[in-house]
């Protein structure tokens, strides 16, 4: 893909100067969802999907801005005096917002760019093709001008400012992160809270993880998404007033049960539930994966699915669906929606010699229930962003 990207970029812009390569992955989260921002522990790892770039440096103040994935927008052109969001800018405003939140920090960029970015993340699938895409322009800018003092933590923390400030999306750290700081076969045990991590390897002998793409767009910020985040900043609120905490995810289920009724209203409690239980799941999930207790990982996993859908609140008809016709179906080990939910992908782990069958009986019998495809990919974990060449 790489070479078709070369190959567009100097049809584009010509073959003049320096050309670099790049690349950032995209992730699925195993578990821990709607936790990052509530201080609590997050799962995710890095997949071998992602962003591509080609990138060349200008002598002038301008940027261009071309992707495969979006090939009728054409050429968007902007300049660096010129880093405010603007609808009609489209997809260019995540690279903007990354340069802006780069020279809020004293990172300034004395010259211009062309790019050209391909993407086999499918958009609006909940893997995190926006914070690829952020966390791919941070070690873009870290490299073309020489800003060593930025680190990949940094990166991911600047993607994420990039997303809530300029692109208006409320979301935790968790997305930027795995993307930043993926580690091949591993997934990472992140306590957003300190952001505090661990590497741990996913070893599944006899198991592979199949990401299903129920093909129902989400878009987080036009989503009930900045709701339930405020939904649990207000429950946590409430239970400040009674019990000595800075986040949702300091509490156990056994403290939240004893302060819960400090949060008067019924649905930010369901909400908070979910936020503090959830959290406890991810520890016990991570402790299960060392021991190599896959069918107890399942079993969290599926346990998340009925929160997030039940307490939560972020799952939809056709998500649903998906997950319930794979906890039907022989061999699977665990199945969940993953991502912010409204839509996107469903993430299961399933024996081998399963796969296949999986794959045809779920297709079939969803598209018979909903009226089109779903996507089926059996993912890789794979490494953090990372310039190619």
């Amino acid at each position: 893909m790489l070479e078709k990207l070369l190959q567009k970029f100097k049809e584009l812009y010509g073959e003049d100067g320096e050309l670099r390569t790049y690349f950032a992955p995209g992730r699925v989260n195993l578990i821990g969802e709607h936790t990052d921002y509530n201080g609590g522990h997050v799962f995710p790892c890095a997949l071998t999907l992602g962003t591509y770039a080609v990138v060349r440096s200008r002598g002038d103040r301008v940027l261009r801005f071309y992707s495969m994935n979006f090939d009728s927008f054409g050429i968007v052109e902007t300049s660096l005096d010129e880093l405010i969001p603007n609808q009609a800018a489209a997809w260019t405003n995540y690279p903007k917002g990354v340069i802006w939140a780069f020279e809020k920090r004293g990172m300034k960029l004395g010259h211009g760019f062309d790019i050209a970015i391909y993407g086999d993340i499918p958009n609006g699938s909940g893997l995190s093709s926006s914070a690829s895409l952020e966390v791919l322009t941070g070690v873009i800018l870290k490299d073309i001008y020489g800003f060593a003092e930025a680190s990949m933590i940094d990166i991911a923390l600047i993607g994420q400012d990039a997303e809530n400030n300029f692109n208006g999306c409320n979301c935790g750290i968790m997305d930027q992160f795995a993307s930043a700081m993926g580690k091949k076969d591993h997934a990472i045990f992140l306590d957003t809270n300190d952001l505090h991590y661990e590497y741990a390897p996913v070893k599944l002998p006899d198991a592979r993880i199949v990401i299903t793409n129920s093909k129902v767009k989400h878009s987080l910020v036009d989503s009930a998404y900045n709701d339930r985040r405020n939904e649990c900043e207000t429950a946590l609120k409430e239970l400040k007033a009674v019990t000595d905490i800075k986040a949702l995810g300091e509490l156990t289920e056994e403290q939240f049960e004893e302060h819960k009724d400090a949060i008067k209203d019924p649905v930010r409690q369901k909400r908070a539930h979910h936020a503090v239980y959830e959290n406890q799941r991810t520890i016990r999930a991570a402790r299960a994966l060392e021991k190599n207790d896959i069918t107890l990982f399942g079993q969290l996993m599926n346990a998340s699915h009925i929160s997030l859908r039940d307490d939560y609140e972020v799952s939809c008809k056709e998500i649903d669906i998906l997950v319930e016709l794979a906890w039907k179906t022989e061999g699977v080990i665990g199945s969940r929606i993953t991502g912010g939910g409204f839509g996107g992908c469903t993430v299961s782990i399933v024996k081998n010699d399963a796969v296949d069958t999986f794959v045809q009986e779920i297709g079939k019998a969803y598209f018979d229930k909903v009226g089109h495809e779903a996507e089926f990919y059996v993912v890789d974990i794979g490494d953090g962003a990372r310039r190619l060449g």
